[in-house]
């Protein structure tokens, strides 16, 4: 993959290295010391996304917020089309990303840096021009997944991949939760490492901003709180869902943004939800190849690795469940 530097006049010439972690996207930094971050999206992102991110962004920033900004080409435009592939800059904002979150201290400031973040666009009015629809319809998942099940019966893995999904599915239909709340514009994917941190450990800004959306709180604190209170990551088989790393996040969260009750009686039923859904497409993905990247140092090919994730997401999800009650007296509900 050579990116084309030579249609956005900051970045002609420079130095470029791959950007590890993203599952959809491909990226590289550009520069040294890094002056921007280049992607190639994935088709599933329309280049109207980008119209979506300079609108957020512009508003972040005139309320002093960092954030990355898109960088112009030579013609002005906010992506540059070359063949099929739509390819974006963004400024780059220095400071420090974490795969994996273990340190409750930084739990807190994760928290405060998306409360910040949610307080500030509350108030944002925008028409999305792209959207995903269905992103997190979790039903319609789990149907693909029972589809990919009776699609593939001579699949390779077929005979590990079935008790994962007969088990998703049977979670899913006994789930206890909201699933139609306010929406409001959210983030999308708040993995923690789409944060980013300063030198000191004090939040600074979102990356990875084509997930921007209308959703509801419970589904995009959900997938942050999927994430942070999960530092074994995503590829192992046996996760647990650390209660310290949620209290501490919610903590600053709250501070931060302070909810009703009625929308923190949602929050703790939506982080299982978001594992069960994630799992779900893991799990799927196992059977048809043909979506989530993999890493060949984690697994022996692409099914192997989308199945790893699968259980792990599954066994998080089951940690959920059990600790529903505890989570709930964290968020004073």
């Amino acid at each position: 993959m050579t990116p084309p530097l030579h249609a956005w006049p900051q970045l002609v010439g420079r130095s470029w290295a791959p950007l590890a972690g993203g599952l959809i996207n491909k990226s590289v930094k550009v520069g040294s010391p890094p002056v921007a971050a280049l992607q190639r999206l994935h088709p599933i992102f329309r280049p109207e996304v980008n119209h979506d991110i300079e609108a957020v962004t512009a508003f972040l920033a005139s309320r002093g917020m960092p954030t990355p900004r898109l960088l112009k080409t030579f013609d002005g435009g906010l992506f540059h089309l070359e063949g099929e592939a739509c390819w974006r800059a963004l400024s780059w904002v220095p400071g420090v990303t974490v795969d994996r979150l273990t340190d409750p201290a930084l739990a807190v400031e994760a928290g405060r840096l998306l409360g910040r973040w949610h307080a500030l666009t509350a108030d944002f009015d925008h028409d999305f021009a792209f959207t995903r629809p269905g992103a997190h319809d979790t039903d319609a998942h789990m149907r693909r997944l029972a589809d990919a099940v009776d699609r593939h019966r001579s699949h390779r893995l077929i005979d590990a991949v079935e008790p994962v999904a007969e088990e998703l599915i049977e979670r899913w239909e006994t789930w206890q939760g909201r699933l139609d709340g306010p929406e409001r514009i959210a983030h999308g994917d708040l993995k923690i490492s789409n944060l980013r941190f300063d030198d000191q450990g004090k939040g600074l800004c979102l990356l990875d901003l084509d997930t921007l959306a209308m959703l509801p709180l419970d589904i995009e604190l959900g997938d942050a709180w999927r994430s942070w209170g999960n530092p074994l990551g995503e590829d192992v088989a046996e996760a647990t869902f650390e209660l310290p790393l949620f209290e501490a996040s919610a903590k600053g969260y709250l501070e931060a943004y302070p909810l009703p009750a009625t929308e923190r009686e949602a929050l703790a039923p939506g982080v299982e939800r978001i594992a069960l859904e994630l799992a779900s497409r893991f799990c799927a993905d196992a059977l048809n190849e043909n979506y989530f990247g993999w890493n060949p140092d984690v697994a022996a090919g692409r099914g192997e690795h989308n199945l790893l994730r699968a259980q792990g997401q599954l066994s998080l999800a089951r940690s959920l469940r059990a600790q529903r009650g505890a989570m709930d007296a964290v968020l004073g509900v």
